[in-house]
């Protein structure tokens, strides 16, 4: 049976994030609030969570899961070839609505679908996810939905199509922004935008003005 912890109350956050912690360390997975819409997560390096997290949605492994982490220092033990772009990026919109596409380290012992060596890699701007992420380290996370409906942007929207396949439900209330993050490519020669989201293409390219444009 899942359960449901109300963060907007101090006493009841602190007790519904120690929960979720202990799901996250069993396996199971859990829904929390971002930046951006609500996400469902489990352990990325937990194989079998992930499967879980996958089929919670009805994804198939041709969709990978992105992974959120709690500090930009966190990059260094997960991506390789991180070019000094890539770390401007960080640097200009981490914690927010960016995500970076990077190649992943080979010795990694995760599976978070068909990746072919990339990851896709956020820090969120939500004191709920930070100090979850923080607590637990690198999390697989994707938005809080069955695949094909709409990205949850409350609790109930997410318990609703979610229902007990996830173990606990962290209600931070409404969403704050409803728009996703944008999605940059830093694997190749120039940074390559593969979806303009809460970042615009011209505040990105005050960072990276050789930003191009996926086709």
């Amino acid at each position: 049976m899942a359960r449901r912890y109300d963060c907007t109350e101090p006493k009841t956050r602190k007790h519904g994030l120690r929960e979720a912690a202990a799901a996250v360390r069993r396996g199971d997975l859990v829904v929390f609030p971002t930046d951006t819409v609500y996400g469902i997560g489990a352990d990325a390096f937990n194989t079998t969570a992930v499967g879980d997290l996958l089929e919670a949605k009805g994804r198939g492994r041709g969709m990978p899961s992105p992974v959120l982490v709690g500090s930009p220092n966190t990059l260094h033990g997960l991506v390789t070839g991180f070019p000094e772009k890539g770390w401007e990026l960080v640097d200009a919109f981490w914690p927010g609505a960016l995500t970076i596409v990077a190649r992943h380290q080979p010795s990694l012992t995760w599976d978070l679908g068909e990746t072919h060596g990339t990851v896709a890699v956020r820090m969120p701007l939500h004191p709920v996810a930070l100090e979850l992420l923080k607590e637990i380290g690198p999390m697989a996370v994707s938005s809080a939905n069955l695949t094909g409906h709409a990205a949850p942007v409350d609790c109930d929207a997410a318990k609703e199509m979610l229902g007990d396949s996830v173990a606990i439900y962290l209600d931070g209330g409404p969403s704050l922004d409803t728009v996703p993050s944008s999605i940059v490519d830093v694997t190749g020669q120039t940074p390559l935008l593969l979806r303009a989201g809460a970042i615009g293409e011209e505040e990105l390219r005050k960072v990276v003005p050789d930003l191009e444009i996926a086709h």
